[in-house]
């Protein structure tokens, strides 16, 4: 079933469209910093800028806070972007070794939003089972993202779009990926998992991100060298053929651990 975006899973844990958040009073067309309140929880985008170069050099990233439906500003505000949904002409195309993946259709801006990475928001134990019960040979879109907070908390999303989701399940993972994940908060403490471009991308160049996290899995620093031989038999082969690639599909042991 296709969604632009993310919806509650069969757990009913977490409700990605309830609004919790509180909006801005802005009448101005555009929201600006220091003013706006949902500006000041984190990075704007013009601050943020986008670029992986700069993320690369700093240790840690500013969450990023979207005006939300509550909000006074219209909707040509700048601090609306992920929240407005796929914008560029992407194509689902069959790969060669990786199954489906996703082509651009039009040339895309580095730092441009590309799209969500959509489905089920689940809890962790219902993304768990669904990991456990799937076999080595079907292929697994169970996404866990992790936000490490300043006070040493861990807030955790887990996202299935197997039953239900967007274009952004076709894409491939990629050692040297063109696209990198930032998890976006308009409504809630629920992120949306946004893909942006890290470079210019060419018409007809496929998508990818890194699906560990990083923009670069070297192998020799990659966790997917260092793993137990048990785990091996449940790893998949990576086929991005990049100069870097670490041979295996990033694995999160976690989904597969037991009490």
């Amino acid at each position: 079933q296709y969604s632009p975006e993310s919806v509650a899973g069969a757990d009913g844990e977490l409700d990605p469209t309830e609004v919790t958040f509180p909006g801005c009073s802005c009448r101005s067309r555009s929201c600006a910093a220091p003013e706006c309140p949902c500006l000041s929880r984190g990075h704007n985008y013009s601050s943020l800028g986008l670029r992986l170069a700069e993320q690369q050099e700093q240790p840690f990233s500013r969450p990023v806070f979207e005006c939300n439906s509550l909000c006074c500003c219209g909707e040509g505000c700048q601090n609306r972007l992920v929240q407005r949904g796929l914008r560029l002409r992407l194509q689902v195309f069959r790969t060669q070794h990786k199954g489906w993946g996703v082509r651009a259709l039009q040339p895309i801006p580095g730092g441009s939003f590309v799209c969500e990475y959509a489905g089920e928001v689940l809890g962790s134990a219902e993304a768990q089972r669904r990991a456990q019960a799937q076999s080595p040979q079907e292929p697994n879109y169970i996404i866990a993202v992790r936000e490490h907070l300043h006070d040493g908390r861990v807030l955790e999303t887990f996202v299935d779009p197997t039953h239900i989701g967007n274009v952004g399940r076709f894409l491939n993972h990629s050692c040297e990926p063109n696209l990198f994940m930032v998890p976006v908060r308009v409504d809630s403490m629920v992120p949306k998992l946004a893909l942006f471009a890290a470079t210019d991308i060419s018409a007809g160049e496929e998508l990818t991100y890194d699906y560990s996290g990083r923009f670069q899995n070297f192998p020799e620093t990659s966790r997917e060298h260092k793993a137990l031989e048990e785990e091996k038999s449940l790893r998949k082969p990576c086929y991005c053929g990049s100069h870097t690639c670490a041979s295996f599909l990033p694995w999160d042991s976690s989904l597969f651990s037991t009490p």
